[in-house]
């Protein structure tokens, strides 16, 4: 199969996990075979790796292999195992599939993030360095701890004669979604009165990140964690992180950049793409005020934007004027989501 039209009949093709993985088991030799399998068929339909008039239906193909997969890692006790310099690691069920890396669960507390293809080893060596500077950077400036994921251990794995660089990160399973379930939850978008909190956080995040030096690059729906209940943000997905005057580590196909994005990214960067996601997830129901206040953050001269930690004060302003006192808004998403 070479074809990303021929690996979607295939997957559509697929009545039951084992169409595409052969026969449940717990042999190791046949579990990394399938996993194998997994990713050259998730590589090959991944929405932000094919052409504009394949995406639909890839993005739909894509969802489908991964519910197949999971269907197939039917055993909670994973025989396959890597392990680290704190300790070894179980590679249990698979919870997400990012651009170039998977997210399997090990145990409750922990996420094993592997790439599916060596080459972007480098890319989780870098998410590796900048986890690292922003536990320091929290360590000076402590209430930016909620704000990002833990770096547990890194691990060297050797997969089919192929090094790969691997990440075990906190879970951050219990309570968290995705602003892209939220999105699906919400199609028509977010009330701006809900949007509200979980942009701020995501600006102390962005601050945060200046601080440490770096510069996220792929702020997407799929890569901001909230809880719903206890409004906590988590920015993930630090694979594509980048220092500041350099050219972006990698991009995403589903994102429309800066022009600075293959010259020198910078803090600004961040601020532009924070605010296209504002945009996103408020669809038509964002105020005019808010609108402008978006418009505004992402001036295509990056030296026109505001900072991210000036914005804070400038955006609580805007709530004051658009909403009054602040109050705790409660927020559910609906029912199955």
């Amino acid at each position: 199969m070479t074809t990303v039209r021929d690996t979607v009949q295939a997957i559509r093709a697929a009545k039951r996990p084992e169409d595409l993985f052969g026969s449940a088991t717990t042999d190791s030799a046949a579990r990394k075979d399938a996993q194998r399998r997994y990713h050259r068929l998730a590589a090959t339909v991944h929405p932000d790796r094919v052409a504009a008039d394949e995406s639909d239906m890839a993005k739909a193909a894509f969802v489908r292999l991964a519910e197949l997969y999971k269907q197939w890692l039917d055993l909670d006790d994973a025989s396959l195992h890597v392990t680290g310099a704190h300790g070894t690691y179980p590679v249990g069920r698979l919870l997400a599939c990012g651009s170039v890396t998977d997210l399997y669960r090990s145990g409750s507390d922990r996420v094993v993030k592997i790439p599916r293809r060596s080459a972007a080893n480098r890319l989780l060596a870098g998410e590796r360095n900048a986890l690292r500077d922003l536990a320091m950077t929290a360590e000076e400036h402590d209430w930016l701890r909620p704000y990002f994921p833990e770096l547990v251990d890194t691990v060297d794995h050797l997969d089919a004669g192929e090094t790969r660089t691997v990440n075990v990160l906190n879970a951050l399973t219990e309570g968290f979604v995705t602003l892209e379930q939220v999105r699906t939850a919400y199609p028509d978008g977010l009330d701006a009165r809900d949007y509200a909190w979980m942009h701020r956080r995501l600006l102390r995040c962005l601050s945060g990140a200046a601080l440490a030096g770096w510069v996220h690059t792929a702020l997407s729906p799929a890569n901001v964690l909230i809880h719903p209940r206890l409004h906590g943000v988590v920015l993930v997905g630090w694979s594509f992180a980048t220092r500041p005057g350099a050219p972006a580590a990698a991009t995403l196909g589903s994102l429309d950049y800066p022009p600075e994005i293959n010259e020198a990214v910078s803090p600004a960067t961040d601020v532009y793409l924070a605010h296209q996601l504002m945009r996103t997830m408020l669809g038509d129901r964002a105020p005019a005020a808010m609108r402008a206040f978006a418009a505004g953050c992402m001036q295509p001269d990056a030296r026109l934007r505001p900072d991210a930690a000036d914005l804070l004060g400038e955006f609580d302003d805007l709530l004051d004027r658009l909403y009054g006192q602040r109050r705790f808004r409660p927020f559910e998403l609906t029912k199955g989501q």
